[in-house]
C-alpha cells in the first residue's frame, strides 16, 4: 500500500426514476425510486452497518433519515465485490436531491464513512 492510500475505497453509483403510477402531483406527492450500486474498490473487506440520508426538496426543506443497513441487509463486501439495491422516497415537490453516507466497518473493526454523492430527483419535464 502506498503512503496516502487507504484500504477503504467504496464507490457509490446511483440511478433514479420518477414513479408516475404512485405519484399524485395535485396532492403534492412525488415518488422516486433509486437504484444504488455499492462497490468495494479498496483492499480491505467492508461491511455496511448504517445509512444516513439527507433529503432536500425544492423549497430547501431538509429531512434526515438514519437507519440500520439498506433494504433490511447489511452487506459485507470483499475487495472487488458490489451490492445493488433499489429503494425509494416521496417528496412534496417535483424536484429534490439526496446525499448521505454509509457507516462502514472493515474486518479490523475500523469504522469509516462511504460518501453518497448528491444526486437529483426530478419529475420529467420539471427541469429546463
Amino acid at each position: 500500500m502506498m503512503i496516502g492510500e487507504t484500504p477503504h475505497q467504496i464507490a457509490v453509483q446511483v440511478e433514479t426514476d420518477y414513479v408516475e403510477n404512485q405519484s399524485v402531483p395535485e396532492k403534492h406527492r412525488y415518488v422516486f425510486s433509486y437504484t444504488i450500486t455499492i462497490r468495494n474498490d479498496g483492499s480491505a473487506a467492508a461491511k455496511l452497518l448504517n445509512r444516513h440520508w439527507i433529503i432536500t426538496n425544492a423549497n430547501g426543506e431538509v429531512q434526515e433519515v438514519k437507519g440500520k443497513g439498506v433494504v433490511g441487509e447489511q452487506p459485507n463486501l470483499k475487495p472487488g465485490e458490489s451490492f445493488r439495491y433499489t429503494s425509494g422516497t416521496v417528496l412534496d415537490t417535483p424536484v429534490g436531491s439526496m446525499q448521505g453516507t454509509y457507516d462502514m466497518v472493515d474486518h479490523f473493526g475500523n469504522h469509516f464513512d462511504a460518501l453518497i454523492p448528491a444526486f437529483s430527483l426530478a419529475m420529467p419535464g420539471s427541469l429546463h
